[in-house]
């Protein structure tokens, strides 16, 4: 009797031990696109910039009418705010008078390399939004000051979150979009995420201790752009899953040159915790065990709304324009629109962030 008490005193304190060692994260920050924008791209967007998102049915699973996220409900960063009691991030351009517990400069759309290198390189026939991650970062620094107002940034951020991405969805895109070889694409991912370590660089010299660096999801897996080119028949070769292959070779290059790129900033700033957040296989995950999901096998590839054929989705009925349906259970599907997430699919790759297995450290074991 008294040994088991023992050994339950031991496993009482390691408890506490484990709790105590926990950062409890009071302020979040995040750059990044339409995977987390919470109504940036609305405050930004001009005729030239279509946007969809400001309609029914977005938001339709949460928050009950559209709120600027690309989205049926929340979105990973929302999961990581709630994880740590912090309030649902607003969006950076909405000018608010408490920056206190952070907030979101992430912008749909956004690039990580700046937008004139795409439109000098005629990748696009139209003009870009200038929300760049450069732009960001730009942005935050400007902010900077009225969130420390009174400690140096070092103490100013000791407890401060930084999620930063994913970024780089949008310049492989871009370039498959333009017709971009496999080949082409790839050799632009070094810069792609070189832009990404210099901007976690910018943070970390600002004072920023945790700092999150996410990769990118299986874009090949993508309902839109699987209907794209399949349509314009460059889609040559699929993998098991359904996928286009050539899209995700490049996607877990990215990846790979992620990860390289983040030991590198461990390397140089010991007293960081950089997290290497994983968004491919979650993804992956649900695409090969759907049923464990509570998705069906044959919606794996297919967008929860959308404008019909194979992968639901169709340039010319995107989802919220008239006529265009949603599903009636947006957690069975993993694609909400065709190319973002439906809140359960987000839901997934927030907890493998927060606890594991899919970010190295956990979130919530950073201080480890």
């Amino acid at each position: 009797m008294e040994l088991t008490h023992v050994f339950s005193l031991l496993a009482l304190f390691c408890l506490q031990s484990v709790s105590a060692d926990r950062v409890k994260f009071t302020s979040l920050f995040a750059l990044g696109d339409s995977k987390i924008d919470t109504g940036n791209l609305l405050i930004l967007a001009t005729p030239d910039v279509p946007v969809f998102n400001n309609k029914p049915p977005y938001g339709k699973t949460f928050f009950g009418h559209p709120n600027g996220r690309f989205s049926d409900g929340r979105v990973t960063i929302d999961f990581i705010a709630e994880e740590f009691g912090l309030p649902l991030l607003r969006p950076s351009l909405q000018n608010n008078p408490d920056v206190s517990k952070g907030v979101n400069f992430a912008v749909g759309g956004a690039t990580s390399l700046n937008v004139d290198f795409f439109e000098r390189n005629k990748y696009v026939n139209f003009k870009l939004l200038n929300s760049s991650l450069n732009v960001q970062l730009d942005w935050f620094e400007k902010l900077k000051p009225s969130f420390c107002k009174t400690a140096g940034p070092s103490e100013c951020f000791s407890k401060t979150l930084f999620v930063v991405g994913e970024f780089g969805v949008n310049d492989y895109n871009l370039a498959w979009g333009a017709g971009k070889s496999e080949g082409e694409v790839r050799a632009y991912v070094p810069q792609v995420v070189q832009n990404i370590a210099n901007a976690a660089d910018v943070l970390i010299k600002g004072g920023a201790t945790y700092v999150v660096l996410p990769g990118i999801p299986p874009i090949g897996c993508s309902p839109s752009l699987l209907a794209t080119r399949v349509k314009l028949n460059k889609a040559k070769e699929f993998d098991q899953l359904g996928c286009l292959s050539d899209v995700d070779r490049v996607t877990k290059y990215h990846n790979t040159k992620l990860r390289d790129a983040i030991d590198g900033l461990r390397r140089k700033y010991a007293h960081a915790k950089v997290i290497k957040a994983d968004f491919y296989n979650p993804i992956i995950e649900i695409l090969q065990n759907p049923g464990r999901f509570g998705v069906a096998g044959g919606d794996v590839l297919r967008a929860c709304c959308g404008g019909g054929g194979k992968y639901n989705w169709n340039i010319s009925a995107v989802c919220s324009q008239p006529g265009v349906a949603a599903c009636k259970d947006p957690s069975a599907f993993v694609s909400w629109d065709g190319t973002h997430f439906t809140e359960a699919t987000y839901r997934h790759v927030a907890k493998g962030w927060l606890s594991g297995p899919y970010a190295d450290p956990p979130i919530l074991n950073a201080n480890n």
